[in-house]
């Protein structure tokens, strides 16, 4: 196996590694290698201590040796008791003249050529590391230059590592034997803890499981605490509810759209039935106009749920670059005339200027989604008042009709939603017009209420803001 493709298939078991394995070898890791360069300076420090120690007893003991020294190097009774002194201090002592010959040593080094080759001037010290003849234990030699008499030498100073060594190598044992059970103790802990961290996220996948086959209402656990598990668990639920909630909207919304769309296709196929089997007794131009109402019909429910189908798969946001700017005074002015054309109630239109940005089509659709409710439930009089308020557009279309009772002011907006007064479908309404209202102004950034009609007037008013587009800026 070539190394490049060892390190690829290193990579790719590491990636199909859980997060437990991962958290814990690479916790090992970095523990690995605080031990190693804990352990290396830790060791470095003793070396570094032992040698001090040593160089320092060693140098003592040559310049106690070399204050006695007599004038001319020779020896003295009093520099061979001092030798022999340093010889039971386990230190091995040699004194040597300015020609390399020894006059003086310890019992070990008696005989023994100079032991380094150093000569310094007189003060100055020399310490090495070296083996001696007569041990295996390495030493450390200090070499200290003195004069007498007008004759300089050098005093060496030799005293064995042994014992500093012994418990160096005791602290290598013990980071050895150590080191690894540490590891293995962190490797442990870390994977025990990552394991019982992640248990809520295996709960929470167990769950989301089960809850994906269909049972929206499961809600994954919540572990306690604020932690990042717990706010997942949380925002999980959030949007198990949101989808929950889409969910029945979605069935409910089927289920009412396929309800009303029986009705008209029920009518269309009875009125060929008759026209195919009681011939003699069919009116064609009553079958036509039965035909043509109930199509129409059709045709303006399924374009309600079109529309609403495609507003929910984007949402405008009222700005520059997103859709087209739309006048709504234009839109307003249009619904005015055709108003007054195809009906006979009294339309009074009060407009302003007022340019907003988004789909000219679905805006339009939402004025004429008011009007037309205007003028179904309308006795007499429907007005049409736009103006400018600050930064948003407000668009109030009114009726003289009943009232909209107040718990059913919100409710009128829900798809497929009729109030009692006018629960028949004969009325004109497909129970879709005020939901593509709202859904098409909460699209563009906008909102939609119902409100009293401005001066305690009897009726219905619906009031609409919606976001001015923002004026160019200078050249």
């Amino acid at each position: 196996m070539s190394l490049g493709r060892g390190v690829r298939w290193l990579l790719r078991l590491w990636r199909e590694c859980g997060v437990q394995v991962r958290s814990t070898v690479a916790a090992t890791l970095v523990q690995g290698v605080v031990v190693l360069a804990m352990g290396a300076l830790l060791l470095l420090s003793l070396v570094d201590d032992l040698h001090r120690s040593v160089d320092a007893s060693t140098l003592a003991t040559a310049q106690s040796v070399a204050a006695l020294v007599p004038d001319g190097v020779g020896t003295s009774p009093d520099l061979r008791a001092a030798v022999e002194a340093a010889a039971r201090r386990r230190a091995a002592v040699q004194v040597v003249d300015a020609a390399g010959a020894v006059v003086a040593s310890s019992p070990d080094l008696r005989g023994e050529p100079p032991v380094v080759d150093e000569r310094p001037a007189p003060g100055d010290v020399v310490h090495r590391e070296l083996r001696l003849p007569f041990d295996d234990d390495a030493y450390r030699v200090t070499a200290l230059g003195g004069a007498a008499g007008g004759e300089r030498f050098t005093v060496v100073v030799a005293q064995s590592l042994g014992t500093g060594e012994d418990a160096l190598h005791a602290a290598v044992a013990a980071l050895a034997v150590g080191g690894p059970l540490l590891l293995l103790t962190v490797g442990g802990a870390t994977y025990l803890f990552v394991g019982r961290s992640l248990r809520p996220v295996s709960r929470i996948r167990t769950t989301v499981e089960g809850i994906s086959h269909g049972n929206l209402s499961g809600r994954v656990p919540t572990p306690p605490g604020r932690d990042e598990v717990a706010r997942l668990a949380s925002t999980m639920n959030s949007m198990l509810a949101g989808l929950e909630r889409a969910d029945t909207a979605q069935r409910q919304f089927v289920s009412d759209a396929s309800h009303e769309l029986r009705s008209p296709i029920a009518t269309l196929r009875a009125a060929a039935d008759i026209a195919l089997g009681r011939p003699d007794r069919a009116d064609p131009r009553e079958l036509a106009r039965l035909v043509r109402g109930e199509s129409q019909r059709l045709d303006a429910l399924v374009s309600d749920l079109l529309l609403l189908a495609r507003v929910d798969e984007r949402s405008w946001s009222a700005g520059p670059g997103r859709g087209e700017e739309v006048d709504v005074d234009d839109l307003v002015t249009d619904e005015h005339r055709r108003l007054r054309a195809s009906t006979t109630l009294t339309v009074t239109l009060h407009r302003e200027p007022a340019r907003v940005v988004g789909d000219r089509q679905e805006l339009s659709r939402v004025v004429r989604n008011l009007t037309d409710n205007a003028a179904r439930h309308a006795r007499s009089a429907v007005s049409i008042d736009l103006r400018r308020n600050g930064s948003v557009a407000v668009l109030t279309v009114t009726n003289d009709g009943a009232p909209i009772p107040p718990p059913d002011r919100e409710r009128v907006f829900e798809r497929f939603v009729r109030l009692e007064e006018s629960r028949a479908r004969d009325s004109g309404g497909s129970g879709l017009g005020l939901a593509v209202v709202r859904d098409v102004v909460a699209a563009h950034g906008g909102s939609v209420a119902v409100v009293d009609p401005p001066g305690g007037a009897p009726g219905t008013a619906f009031r609409v803001e919606l976001p001015l587009a923002e004026p160019p800026g200078p050249p």
